[in-house]
């Protein structure tokens, strides 16, 4: 078994953890994403230049380059036969990912698992494994979403309500009182969302699903730490993705190159994300062992 498995981490070497198996697996793991979601990446690239887009670099009207690149953007939202057809492709496309992104996350997560066992493992056997897990990943990730949407409409109802009414009394007040309930319902709904992420693991790994009892078993003491890391991983996805997206948005405007490098990059924050997910996951795995070892030795001594 991999050392670093073998006990509890906090949170800096979860961190240290998931960047250090980026780096060591790094050429499996992009493996496995280009496999699964380079197919649809190319197909998105090839629906844009069959609908018109330069591949090189896509400029539009006006004086300076800057006017050039920004209406370049702004014409790309222009409705005409060809537009329409992109717009159409790149959905589909999109909802193809919705599909195989699970499984390239289900990929990563058994051969990180392989990898805390010290067992050799291929690119393709653990990319069968996820799909051997295929559809109880995608109903318990569909009942996750269901879930997501329910815990997110009725505040933002209740929020409306509280505004409207509010107004008619005194707009300030309801205005302050909006904003403090928005912060109070947003922190309520993380701590929700995390507590049963980690569904996924449990469907994966452990073929139970849907997994959100198992998650919220896990996560029992450990949801702060676990919100905290999410934000992390997303900040860093977030500013690899606008840091792309300026950088070479400046240079290439809304064009075939552009989708494919932000595409790339895409990839490649999936993985840190992916990877962090599991090392999260197996640490709460590990702890949640303990304990019910623990338990066990505590009842043991009560019986004896």
């Amino acid at each position: 078994m991999d050392t670093k498995f073998n006990k509890p981490k906090g949170f800096g070497e979860i961190l240290d953890h998931t960047f250090s198996l980026s780096k060591s697996r790094f050429k499996d793991f992009f493996r496995i994403l280009l496999l699964l979601m380079g197919p649809l990446y190319l197909l998105e690239a090839i629906v844009q230049l069959a609908s018109g887009t330069s591949f090189f670099r896509a400029v539009g009207t006006g004086g300076a380059w800057y006017e050039q690149m920004l209406s370049s953007f702004e014409e790309t939202g222009t409705l005409d036969s060809s537009s329409l057809g992109a717009d159409v492709g790149v959905i589909l496309v999109g909802l193809i990912s919705l599909i195989l992104g699970p499984v390239a996350e289900a990929a990563i997560l058994f051969a990180i698992d392989h990898v805390r066992r010290n067992e050799e493992y291929t690119v393709g056997s653990v990319i069968k494994q996820a799909f051997s897990r295929f559809w109880p990943m995608i109903g318990s990730s569909i009942l996750f979403g269901l879930i997501v949407f329910a815990i997110i409409l009725v505040p933002i109802i209740i929020i409306t309500l509280v505004v409207v009414i509010g107004v008619e009394i005194h707009p300030v007040l309801s205005i302050l009182g909006a904003i403090l309930l928005f912060l109070g319902c947003a922190v309520g709904v993380g701590l929700l969302l995390t507590r049963w992420s980690f569904y996924f693991g449990s469907v994966v790994l452990d073929k139970e699903s849907p997994g959100m009892a198992k998650s919220w078993r896990l996560t029992k003491k450990r949801t702060w730490p676990l919100v905290g890391l999410y934000l992390v991983f997303y900040l860093i996805i977030s500013s690899i993705g606008f840091a792309v997206q300026m950088t070479f948005g400046i240079i290439l405007g809304n064009s075939v190159l552009l989708s494919i490098i932000s595409n790339i990059a895409t990839l490649f924050t999936t993985l840190i994300f992916s990877v962090g997910y599991s090392v999260m996951y197996l640490d709460l795995k590990l702890r949640h062992d303990a304990d019910d070892l623990k338990e066990m030795i505590d009842d043991y001594n009560l019986v004896k």
